[in-house]
Parts: C-alpha cells; structure tokens; sequence
C-alpha cells in the first residue's frame, strides 16, 4: 500500500499523523469527499494554499493510497484527484475529529472559515 515516512511509530495515531499530518492534507480530504476535483478547482477550493504545497500534498496522498490522480490524454491535459476506498474511510474515520472540532468551535464561540459546519 503506502510509505511510511517516519516510522517507527510508538502507537497507531502516530501511524495516522503521518499520513494526514499538517493542515492541507484533512482540508484536502474534506474537499475529495464532496467530489472529485481537477488541481484548479482543489485549489481554489483551499483558500492560502500554494501551488507547490497543494501538489506536494497529492503526490503524498497518492503515494500513501489515500487519493488517486487519473491523468487523461486530451489536448491541454486534464487531471482528476478523488479518494481511493482508503481515502473514503480515513475520512470518515477522522468524523470523530471533526465533530470534536466543531465543538470547541462552538466553545471558543468560532465559525469555520467557509461558513460550514465541518463533519
């Protein structure tokens, strides 16, 4: 399946960080589950991401088997981003995270940033 990047892990939630570590990674994965994306629309879907980091954050994901990249040869070329089944339930396993999220949110009398309720 995936690379490991900095094993060994003392306990499996670091085994988790290392996939989804960082804060584009979850936001790209939130973006992935409403639908697939091509890079452009990704981006402008993640407000003060970079160019470079977005695609460095694919080329992660991808290699760790979380989002696949469908390349199609047309004339200019179209790329495609969505979760793979893995991408699928590492997202909904990180609901749990989400809604302790919108808690504190609630707590600290917050709004997200896009004006949704995260799940």
């Amino acid at each position: 399946m995936g690379q490991m990047r900095n094993p060994p892990y003392i306990c499996a939630l670091d085994a988790v960080m290392d996939v989804v570590g960082g804060k584009w990674k979850a936001l790209i994965l939130w973006a992935l589950d409403e639908r697939l994306h091509r890079f452009g629309e990704l981006r402008r879907s993640l407000p003060g991401v970079s160019e470079k980091v977005l695609a460095q954050q694919l080329r992660e994901l991808e290699a760790d088997g979380i989002v696949r990249r469908t390349v199609f040869d047309e004339t200019p070329p179209r790329v495609e981003y969505e979760l793979t089944a893995d991408g699928v339930a590492l997202y909904a396993a990180l609901g749990a995270l989400g809604e302790w999220g919108e808690r504190r949110m609630r707590a600290l009398d917050l709004v997200p940033t896009h004006g949704e309720e995260v799940s």
